[in-house]
Formats: C-alpha cells, structure tokens, sequence
C-alpha cells in the first residue's frame, strides 16, 4: 500500500530527450544539432572570457542579449524574452498564458514536450490529427479552446505549413494566445517566418533557439517575440519562479553569436544544401521523404522497418531517432550532419536497405 505522502506527488511521464552517448567515435544524428561550430566571434571570446565575472550573479534582465536579439529582428528590446532554451521560454507561456478551462489545441503529431507541459501544470489540452500528408489542417483549430501552440516547420515531421495558413490560425484565434514555435525557422525558405506579424496580432508569440542555426545546443538560449504586454507578463511569471535564469557565458557569447550574421547564414545553407542532397539518396532507395524545412528529414524506409534501420544504424555508431508510437513508427529522423558524415550514412542504408 502506498504511503499516505505519495497522494500528493505530481506525477508526470517525463519528456525523453535524444540519447547522448558518450562515446565521440560515432555519427550523432538525433538530436537536431548543428554539426558546424558556433562563430568563431563566439570561440574567441570563449578563449579570452574573465573567470572572475562567474563569482557575481549575471544580469538578470540579461539586456545585451535581449538589444542584440531586438536590433537583429528590428523590435524594441520590451518585445523581447529571453530564457534558457526555447525550452525554458516556452514552459514560462505555458505557465502564463495556458490558464483557461478551455482545452490548448496543438497536433497530435508534434514537438512531445507539450504534452508533458500540460499534464505537469494540469493544463486541460486537445491534440488535433494532422492529414493524410502529415500537415497541419488550420481549419481544424476554429473550435473554442484556452490557447494555441504548434511549431513551424512542425517537429518531428519538418514540414513547413505557409504563412498564409499561419495567420489563417492567428486570426481565427483573437481571444486567445497563439504560440507559434520557430525552432526550425531558418532553414526553411527566405520569407517564411511570422515574427512580423507579432506587430500586426496582440495574440501572437513566436518563439526562437540557438540551439539549432546558431550552433549554440551547449549555451541554452532560446527567445520570444511579441508585443510588450505580452513580454511583461512573462518576465512577471519569470521572475516570480527564477530572476537569474540566463548565465553570464550565456549572454555574452550568445550576443557575439548573434553579431556574426554572415557566418550564420554561410552555415546554415551549408546544412540546406547536404539536406537536399541526402534527400534525394533516400529517395533513390526508395525511402518516403517528407519534404523538409529544417535541419533534419523524417524519412520512411521501404525494404526495412524503420526500427530495425534504427537499431541496426546503432550498432554501426549512427545514432538517429526513432518513436515507436503509432502513425509514426514507419519514419525515422536523421539529422542532418557534415557532407562526410551524411555518405557514411548513405552507404550503410546501400548495405543494409
């Protein structure tokens, strides 16, 4: 029988993140990182940084990192939020904005920490089944709800929904918050972003990383963008939980990273230019490829199942990802990596597909 003290634990099926082995003799392709190095603005000032400004407390607003993150966007640095991670950023919307007794939309297939989100703040929540091409159907978020939240490109399956459809969902949605997660943002197509519309909705969160194009998994610096209501009601929660939740490294080699936009975008075409390039070698095997605006492909295999490319690819030191849930068993999710890294990857599939 279990004690009377455990009747008041929450409990929660935790997120289960990528594996992280290790062992660095491997091809690490599942946890969506950037396989190019941060800026080399960020390295010097790694090399050159003073210990002796870790033995003070860092700026709690963190206000060179949030100015560099305005002027990059063209914002005020009031409609700017940053946290630790996007992860961080977007557990503080949850706890601000999701209070309604109505149910927060998001897909049924989509980033899997939203869920666990919802149940840990027992949050009333409704997820909504994609189409039969793994998209998500704006029409099907009218219905009345507490909130609304979904990435663009959607995660795991990299699809990128338009913008039009996106504001499609923002403007049927004014009595409620929109969260619109960006973490794949730019690797998809020049011009597909919705962060300008935070100017143009009240509503409208749209959420970013530096996880992902910026190289920076390692930092943990994620941002928001809306208007200054909305930004002070989340430094309000924020404070109220954790004033000193950004690191002084944080703020000073994330504001470099930030200044180095050519490096950014040198790199991030890079890994465009391998996706397009892998993409079409599976294709050749005959994989299904969903088409990708991110960093990574969510890709079927046809001779195989997916878990046992899975399984076999990790026994070779290829790591990918692999969830064996229904109506996405059949895909894995490769991240995309250095050219070298990536015919490794294709010759194994030759071999073993």
């Amino acid at each position: 029988m279990a004690a009377l003290w455990e009747q008041n634990i929450r409990k929660v099926v935790p997120y289960v993140a990528g594996e992280q082995p290790t062992d660095t003799n491997i091809i690490k392709l599942n946890t969506n990182e950037n396989p190019y190095g941060p800026s080399p603005k960020v390295q010097e000032l790694a090399d050159h940084m003073d210990s002796d400004v870790l033995k003070k407390y860092p700026d709690q607003t963190a206000g060179d990192l949030v100015r560099a993150i305005a002027d990059y966007h063209g914002f005020k640095p009031e409609e700017v939020f940053v946290g630790v991670g996007s992860d961080d950023v977007l557990a503080m919307c949850f706890m601000t904005f999701f209070n309604s007794d109505k149910p927060v939309l998001f897909p049924d297939i989509t980033y899997s920490f939203y869920p666990v989100w919802a149940e840990m703040l027992r949050i009333n929540y409704k997820t909504l089944p994609l189409d039969e091409n793994f998209c998500i159907r704006p029409e099907d978020y009218n219905e009345p709800n507490g909130g609304v939240i979904f990435p663009n490109p959607n995660a795991p399956t990299a699809v990128l929904m338009g913008r039009d459809k996106v504001e499609e969902i923002i403007s049927s949605n004014k009595d409620s918050i929109v969260i619109v997660d960006e973490a794949y943002i730019d690797f998809a197509e020049e011009g597909s972003s919705v962060i300008d519309l935070t100017r143009k909705y009240d509503n409208l969160i749209v959420v970013r990383t530096f996880s992902k194009s910026r190289s920076l998994a390692g930092l943990r610096i994620g941002y928001a963008v809306a208007n200054e209501k909305l930004i002070k009601f989340i430094n309000d929660v924020k404070y109220s939980y954790n004033s000193y939740t950004m690191n002084t490294p944080s703020i000073v080699l994330g504001t470099a990273s930030i200044e180095d936009d050519e490096y950014f975008k040198e790199k991030v075409e890079a890994i465009k230019k391998t996706r397009e390039w892998f993409t079409e070698e599976l294709k050749k095997l005959g994989f299904r490829v969903l088409p990708s605006s991110a960093n990574f492909v969510f890709a079927s295999p046809r001779t195989k199942t997916a878990e046992e490319v899975f399984e076999e690819a990790k026994k070779r030191g290829i790591y990918v990802r692999f969830w064996n849930k229904p109506i996405i068993k059949d895909f894995l999710r490769i991240t995309i990596g250095l050219d070298e890294e990536m015919k490794k990857v294709v010759d194994f599939l030759k071999e073993f597909c």
